[in-house]
């Protein structure tokens, strides 16, 4: 990576600053990213889904991963009644086969990587981290941080390819501040904050930008245990100034705007979606 040598910024064209997404292309967005071909991991539902929705709405070729094929082929027919070029595989990032099969494909159909938007996550423990075991910090940080990681390296060569690319990691305001009963996985979206950083100035030699997006609490399934709770619920709306829940189409325009050449200049940040949640490590 270090051979790279500097080539001009990366031009991806104008994209659309809407805050919100709707089935249809917006005005402003339509061709933004006409041409690109964007990987989305775990996103067949929730923040990866809408995420490669604002990707497609704005012309990328999106490729849905999940690792159960009904919900694969799901999201793909969604995606194509909203007429956006999207192809759908099975892929469980924790396992090396799979992310090599999900890129290689890419590679094949689609022509090249331009985006990797790296979303899966899991969260098998819920209770005091003192609990926690063994098994259970290898599964998270396998497929929360690992496995982050090593897609990236397998993408780098194919962006590198094309002149340049985005990669946007998935963190959470858990990565700031943990939150109870999720002491593991606090740990692994910290641990992602931190590999933005050592990412972004090796790989900025080779002009592909790295960046991460945390997102506070997102009406999600993935977050359900959260958010259906009334007693945890109304405690996190304490710390709100936006007195509700996150939509994933409000993460999915975050990330959008990281791939876009309106964060052209933006490199190794973490933006933060919580909704006004204090965040500070």
């Amino acid at each position: 990576m270090l051979r790279c040598s500097f080539r001009r910024l990366l031009t991806y064209p104008v994209a659309g600053q809407t805050r919100k997404m709707s089935g249809a292309s917006l005005a402003g967005s339509q061709g933004s990213l006409s041409g690109k071909v964007a990987i989305v991991t775990a996103s067949t539902e929730g923040i990866g889904l809408a995420t490669a929705r604002a990707l497609g709405q704005r012309g990328a070729h999106v490729v849905v991963s999940s690792r159960r094929q009904n919900n694969v082929d799901r999201a793909v027919e969604l995606l194509q009644r909203e007429k956006i070029q999207v192809t759908g595989t099975t892929c469980n990032v924790g396992k090396s086969e799979d992310r090599e099969r999900l890129v290689n494909m890419t590679v094949e159909q689609c022509g090249g990587v331009d985006i990797l938007v790296s979303n899966a996550a899991v969260n098998p423990f819920f209770g005091n981290i003192m609990d926690s075991t063994e098994a259970v910090w290898d599964k998270i940080l396998d497929v929360n941080v690992k496995s982050a990681f090593l897609i990236t390296k397998l993408v780098v060569p194919h962006m590198e390819k094309r002149g340049g690319g985005s990669v946007v990691f998935v963190s959470s305001v858990a990565g700031y501040q943990p939150i109870q009963a999720l002491g593991p996985y606090s740990v692994s979206k910290t641990a992602l904050l931190g590999l933005t950083r050592a990412l972004a100035p090796e790989l900025a030699q080779c002009n592909i930008r790295v960046n991460c997006v945390a997102p506070g609490i997102i009406k999600t399934s993935f977050s359900q245990a959260l958010w259906q709770n009334e007693d945890i619920l109304g405690e996190f709306k304490k710390q709100l100034s936006i007195k509700r829940l996150g939509e994933p189409e409000e993460i999915g325009g975050v990330v959008a705007f990281l791939c876009s050449k309106d964060a052209s200049y933006i490199t190794g940040e973490t933006i933060t979606a919580t909704g006004g949640m204090s965040c500070r490590l």
